[in-house]
This record gives C-alpha cells, sequence and structure tokens, in this order.
C-alpha cells in the first residue's frame, strides 16, 4: 500500500489525516493535489499493519474515508486500511460465464441463512449447484447504520458490511462461488445514499440538490465538478469487477439518475467496464433495473445506446402475477387477463408505448427489432415484489403447488434470462418482509410511516404493515432450511431442478413461438426448441392438446393421455404444468 491517505475535497481551506494509535490518536495535515484531491507528502512509513483512519475537513471530526474498504466499527467509525491485493486467490482458472441467458439466484445474505454471513452462505453453495444455478446475485452489501437491512442504505459503497464478514469474508465467498463454476452478480446502488452515515456532502459536492423520491438526494452527474462523482462511482464498479473478481452488477433503480449530459453515466460505466473485460480477460456483465422499458439501455453503443448487457423486465413479473392470482391493484391493474402475458412473450414488454394506468400516461417504447428476449431478465418473485407487499407474503401463501409449477416453468423455460428469488425452488414459506435496525429512534418512526404511505395506492391494509424496526420482523424473514426435508417442499425443488436441466437442452437465443392463450380455460403455451410448455393458471378444469413426448409435468391434477401420431392430451382439473419434447 503507498499509504499516502489520497481523498478528494475540492472546497477544503485544510484536510487533517487522524490515525488511530493505541489509546489516542495522531493528526498529520495533508497537502493539497491537483484537481482538489489531498494526501500526505509521503508515505506513512509506521505501523507496519493496517490502520484505523479517518479525515478532518476544516478542523471538524473525524470522518471515515469515502472511499473506505473496511469500516470495522460501524459507518460513523474511522475506516481501516484493506489491501484487496493481499488475497491468495485461487481462481485462475475462472474464464468467466456469459450471463446472458444464465440462471439468476437472487440473494440476501442477512437472511439467507440463520448466521447471515458470507462463510455461512459459502457452506450452501452446494445447494445451488445441484439447483442448476449458474450466477449468483447478492443483494447490496456495502456499509450501512444498523445490523440489518435489505442493503439499499449504504453510505460507503466499497465497504463490506462487517457483520457479513467484511472484505476478506466476501472474496473467500467470490472464490468459493468460482471453484463451483457459478458466477457472482453484485447488486449495486449508484443513486443515492442511506440516511445515516452519509458525510460525503463535508467533502465535495457529491450530491446535485435534486431528490430520487423518498430514497434521499441524487449523485451530482452533471453539474458543476461532477467529474470526480463519476469517476467515485465508475472506479466503485471498477473495484467489485476488477479487485474482487466479481462478474456482473445489477445497477439499482437507474431510471432515478439525474444525468444530462451528452454522454450519460451508463455509457461512461459501460465503455469502462467493457475495456476492464478485455483487460482480465472474462466477461463482465452491466445489468439495470430500470421500470422506463426503454431499449436505449441494451442498445449497442454504435446504434447512440448504452451497450449494457441486460435489463430486468417487471412486465413479466406482473403478466405472469395477475394471472396466477387475480390481483389488479395499483400497478397490475393493467395485466388483467392472459393477453398480457402472451404480449410479453412476443414483444418482451408489454407497456410498449400503451397507456400506463397507474402512472396516468403512456409509457415505455418497443424493443429494438432483432433483440433477444435473453437480454431481459424475468421472474415470478424477487425481493422488490415480495418485499413490498404488505405483509412480505411470497407466492406459497396464496397460490397451490400446481401453479407454483407453471410460473417456474414459464420463467425457467421461456426466453429471458431467469431469476429466482432465494426460497423460491422449494417453495419456502417464510416470508420476505421489509426490515430495518436505524440505531436512531426518529429514523426508524420515519421509516415505518413512510412504507405505509407507499402502500396506500396499492390498497393495502396499513394495519397488515410489519414494524420494520421490530427485530421479529427480520427475524421472520430468515429461510427456514429445515423445509428442504418436507416431503412437500422436496417435491416442488425437483420439479425446480428438472427444468433448469431442461433448460440447458435449449440454445439461450432461441425465441419463443407458437404462443398462445385460452383465456375460456385459463391456459398459456409456447414452444422453445425441442419444449412445449402448456400450463393451466385457471382454477377450474382445463383441456389442451400438443404433440410430443411428456418431458416433465407438475401439480397434482394433470392427467396426460396419448394419442395419434404423437399427440398428447392434456386435462387440467386445477393449476399445473407439463413440459412435451418433440
Amino acid at each position: 500500500m503507498k499509504r499516502r491517505f489520497p481523498v478528494w475535497a475540492p472546497d477544503a481551506e485544510v484536510v487533517t489525516l487522524v490515525v488511530s494509535a493505541g489509546s489516542g490518536r495522531v493528526n498529520r495535515d495533508l497537502e493539497r493535489q491537483d484537481g482538489g484531491w489531498w494526501a500526505l507528502p509521503a508515505p506513512l512509513a509506521d505501523p507496519d499493519h493496517p490502520v484505523d483512519y479517518g479525515f478532518s475537513i476544516d478542523g471538524g471530526p473525524a470522518r471515515p474515508d469515502p472511499r473506505s474498504r473496511r469500516q470495522p466499527n460501524g459507518v460513523h467509525e474511522l475506516s481501516r486500511e484493506f489491501d484487496p491485493d493481499a488475497y491468495d486467490w485461487h481462481d485462475d482458472a475462472w474464464a468467466g460465464r456469459d450471463l446472458v441467458g444464465a440462471v439468476i439466484y437472487e440473494l440476501h445474505l442477512g437472511t439467507f441463512t440463520p448466521e447471515g454471513t458470507l462463510d455461512a452462505a459459502a457452506g450452501r453453495l452446494d445447494h445451488l449447484v445441484e439447483l442448476g444455478v449458474d450466477a449468483i446475485e447478492l443483494l447490496p452489501v456495502n456499509a450501512f447504520n444498523g445490523t440489518h437491512n435489505w442493503g439499499y442504505d449504504g453510505v460507503l459503497w466499497y465497504a463490506v458490511h462487517e457483520p457479513y464478514g467484511g472484505p476478506e469474508a466476501y472474496q473467500r465467498f467470490v472464490d468459493a462461488c468460482h471453484a463451483r463454476g457459478i458466477a457472482v452478480i453484485q447488486d449495486v446502488v449508484y443513486n443515492h445514499l442511506g440516511p445515516s452515515g452519509n458525510y460525503l456532502p463535508e467533502f465535495g459536492p457529491y450530491f446535485s440538490g435534486a431528490t430520487v423520491g423518498v430514497w434521499g438526494d441524487a449523485p451530482n452527474l452533471d453539474g458543476p465538478q461532477s467529474d470526480e462523482v463519476r469517476r467515485y462511482i465508475i472506479d466503485n464498479a471498477l473495484y467489485w469487477l476488477r479487485d474482487m473478481h466479481v462478474d456482473g452488477l445489477r445497477l439499482d433503480a437507474v431510471h432515478a439518475f439525474h444525468d444530462g449530459r451528452a454522454t450519460h453515466i451508463l455509457e461512461e460505466l459501460a465503455q469502462e467496464v467493457d475495456a476492464l473485460s478485455e483487460t482480465v480477460g472474462r466477461p463482465l456483465a452491466l445489468i439495470a433495473e430500470s421500470d422506463q422499458n426503454d431499449p436505449k439501455l441494451v442498445r449497442p453503443r454504435r446504434e447512440h445506446g448504452y451497450g449494457l448487457t441486460g435489463q430486468w423486465d417487471d412486465d413479466v413479473h406482473h403478466a405472469l402475477h395477475v394471472n396466477l392470482t387475480g390481483e389488479t391493484t395499483g400497478y397490475y391493474a393493467d395485466f388483467a387477463g392472459l393477453g398480457s402475458l402472451v404480449k410479453v412473450f412476443e414483444r418482451g414488454w408489454f407497456h410498449d408505448g400503451t397507456y400506463s394506468s397507474f402512472r396516468e400516461r403512456h409509457h415505455g417504447r418497443p424493443l429494438d427489432p432483432g433483440t433477444e428476449f435473453s437480454r431481459l431478465v424475468a421472474f415470478s418473485q424477487d425481493h422488490d415484489q415480495i418485499g413490498n407487499r404488505a405483509a412480505g407474503d411470497r407466492l406459497t401463501a396464496t397460490l397451490s403447488e400446481g401453479a407454483l409449477g407453471a410460473a417456474a416453468a414459464i420463467v425457467l423455460l421461456g426466453p429471458f434470462t431467469p431469476m429466482l428469488f432465494m426460497g423460491e425452488e422449494w417453495g419456502a414459506t417464510t416470508p420476505w418482509q421489509f426490515f430495518t435496525s436505524h440505531p436512531e429512534k426518529e429514523l426508524g418512526e420515519a421509516t415505518a410511516r413512510g412504507r405505509i404511505a407507499e402502500f396506500a395506492r396499492m390498497g393495502w391494509d396499513p394495519d397488515a404493515v410489519p414494524d420494520p424496526q421490530d427485530p421479529a420482523t427480520f427475524e421472520r424473514s430468515r429461510l427456514d432450511w429445515a423445509e428442504v426435508e418436507r416431503a412437500d417442499h422436496a417435491r416442488i425443488l425437483a420439479f425446480y431442478r428438472e427444468l433448469t436441466a431442461l433448460r440447458r437442452t435449449v440454445p439461450v437465443d432461441a425465441p419463443a413461438v407458437d404462443i398462445g392463450a385460452d383465456p375460456e380455460s385459463g391456459t398459456f403455451a409456447f414452444s422453445r426448441g425441442d419444449l412445449r410448455v402448456v400450463a393451466a393458471l385457471g382454477h377450474g378444469e382445463a383441456a389442451a392438446s400438443a404433440n410430443g413426448v411428456v418431458a416433465a409435468a407438475f401439480g397434482g391434477d394433470v392427467e396426460t393421455a396419448s394419442g395419434r401420431e404423437g399427440e398428447v392430451t392434456l386435462r387440467f382439473l386445477g393449476p399445473g404444468v407439463v413440459v412435451l419434447r418433440d
């Protein structure tokens, strides 16, 4: 380590390095450098072990390093030096993985295992290998105030939340994933910082003055001195991909970026990540979460797009959820009827310039011709669509086994890049609720009030909303791994494994064809490669016919009978699914 402790503070008059020394602290003034940077005139010579340090701006209190790699005592305390190059990696043979079309598994570290740590999660990797997972997507791990949180309240983007195990545990986890052939995608939040421990404004103009909904201030991407703010974001992305050996980033809510520059931050980020990919010799992915249904995100840069690898497709979720549950409140209103499911399979998005009753305006635009649907990430459940429900209830709370199987087959065998949410593969019954652990009483109360207000437009009962600050809300959200051993859950898990195996027999770029639906019977069907998927989503009897040999079937009330010339007659007495092979 060079140990000159550089920091960007362009408007400061004096910047002092504060180093912990025994029972006290030692102060050393930094020298002004070019571009608003400050650093020690010579490297710190002693001690020869990592020190705890911070910065005082113009005589103010010591604050953590904005680029801190480690916060062992929380986000309000001094940072600790961490050298990512000191780790002895064992993934030299890892050539990376193309994440387009991969089976992604979304995972929250704090609730995935009873221990809630990276090392404990690594102990469950064999389960994911057997499931057929290609990539794990970790919800944000950046340092936040408190012990548990979804992760979107992070304030130090380079530091791994210490209760998860800190940065070395993170490296061990990535190493263990690569050893088993699993890629790692890190969810990163660049559109705002959390409410507690955000000291960036004391260092410089990191924020624009605009707000990102209820989340907080938006980063300064296009105002005066915004070059270094953009560099802060891009360097963070490169840190995860280069120094922590991550394979891709999920970019949270990119529609919340306020960037009026000719070169958007997403385009600039994609350029630098593509360059890094060439340097390290493995594919690196950027997958955006956006609710704008804008094809520019995945459009190639040579065609004036941003050139990202992929983007989330909430419309698939909404169409599937409405046709499985019958819910049509809030943003679900436009998705009533099987026609919505047919449309997303035919066009990728439902709202592609159509009127959105929830937004009270037209929304989205069509995908560019020739765009493969594998550039869109689809799911039947994810952290938002479960956790942002009043009670945080999964589909298992309302759907039969057959309906769960139908949802799984549509997602895993469809033309999109499929994503599973932890525990859905065995029909987990534990909820996944919104939980926080803000030490500040006022902040905790404000968060609880805000959640109730958010649910008003969805028509949910405010009395059903659990208190996010109650530790029991967090405890209820932990997965119960004992469920895997029970017969009903084991049956669902076995079907998920069948589906991922079948998916591997179909080319990633194979489109969905022969898409059809029968509103009277509630059946939906499509073909990909040599597979034909026929799903009954209604609650009454349904009949259908298709050609082929039954490759998989799920649902206690599914009957099949072979006829002439390879025709199979299907009879559903309730929700279920049959997969046939030509």
